[in-house]
């Protein structure tokens, strides 16, 4: 069965190439400067924290002036695009998704979205995202989940609609770190709730209630189970980042608790990576010391 599912997910990874291929060679962008991200699309306040988090003397305490936090769940809501952001990306998922582009979707959970790598945004978008903006603020945020050296992302947007994916069941994520922006459009309800740390999915007996606001980000450990509650009218697009330290999931699957038996894979392989102790990422070694 686990031989069966490696090469189930070796073939996922092949078709999804397969789909980048094609996208990148048939798709009109509606709005090509997206694709490349700049300071402009990020809120001044987001940049002001960035700068805060990568300023001499920096620490969690002063970080935590800048954003909320939500009970003692380590979840936090900040400021991440701009308005006008929003607006034109939503645009340009909208026109993706009324192409006739192949679509693969992000999980068995979500019938509807996009993977950012297969529409050609990882490279140029979501790797200086998380390397030059989240990072900083990961890294005093989240020290014990490898938050200094997040070294790859499964980055992907979901739409919550009537008559299509209205909610998301509890379940946790496959990262150490998860930012969750909300995107847009207009929508009622649709609150995230949250429970315990490393909890059973099902059910969730005791849980706290969050309003998703546009433009702006929860960021939560992986590990902590979470859910959408279904949207009452409207439609909602958010992006999910997952961020994931090979460092830390190398010694320990997140998905088992297990030490893993590493296969070859391509790209990012889920967050895992196999390299020798004198030829590793700086990353990594960096962040097994502490």
């Amino acid at each position: 069965q686990i031989e069966a599912e490696v090469q189930r997910r070796k073939q996922l990874i092949h078709q999804s190439e397969e789909r980048k291929a094609i996208i990148s060679k048939g798709y009109k962008r509606k709005h090509p400067e997206l694709y490349i991200l700049q300071d402009s699309f990020l809120a001044p306040d987001f940049l002001e924290i960035v700068r805060y988090c990568t300023s001499p003397g920096a620490h969690l305490h002063g970080l935590l002036r800048y954003i909320e936090s939500f009970s003692d769940k380590r979840i936090y809501r900040l400021p991440v695009f701009t308005e006008e952001f929003c607006k034109a990306f939503v645009d340009e998922l909208e026109n993706f998704e009324q192409s006739d582009m192949p679509k693969g979707r992000p999980n068995t959970m979500n019938n509807y979205g996009v993977l950012l790598n297969e529409l050609g945004m990882d490279e140029t978008f979501i790797t200086p995202l998380r390397e030059k903006y989240l990072r900083p603020i990961t890294t005093l945020l989240y020290p014990d989940l490898g938050g200094a050296c997040l070294d790859s992302h499964k980055a992907f947007v979901v739409k919550y609609a009537l008559h299509e994916d209205l909610d998301l069941s509890s379940h946790y994520d496959n990262a150490e770190v998860t930012l969750n922006v909300s995107l847009g459009k207009e929508f009622t309800e649709g609150n995230l709730y949250f429970g315990d740390f490393s909890q059973d999915p099902t059910p969730v007996p005791k849980y706290i209630e969050i309003e998703h606001v546009g433009a702006q980000g929860l960021l939560h450990r992986g590990g902590q189970i979470h859910g959408a509650l279904p949207v009452a009218s409207g439609k909602r697009w958010n992006l999910i980042i997952w961020m994931r330290s090979s460092a830390i999931r190398n010694q320990l699957c997140p998905m088992c608790n297990k030490k893993p038996e590493l296969v070859e894979a391509e790209g990012f392989g889920d967050g895992f990576t196999e390299t020798l102790e004198d030829d590793a990422p700086e990353t990594v070694n960096v962040c097994s010391l502490w």
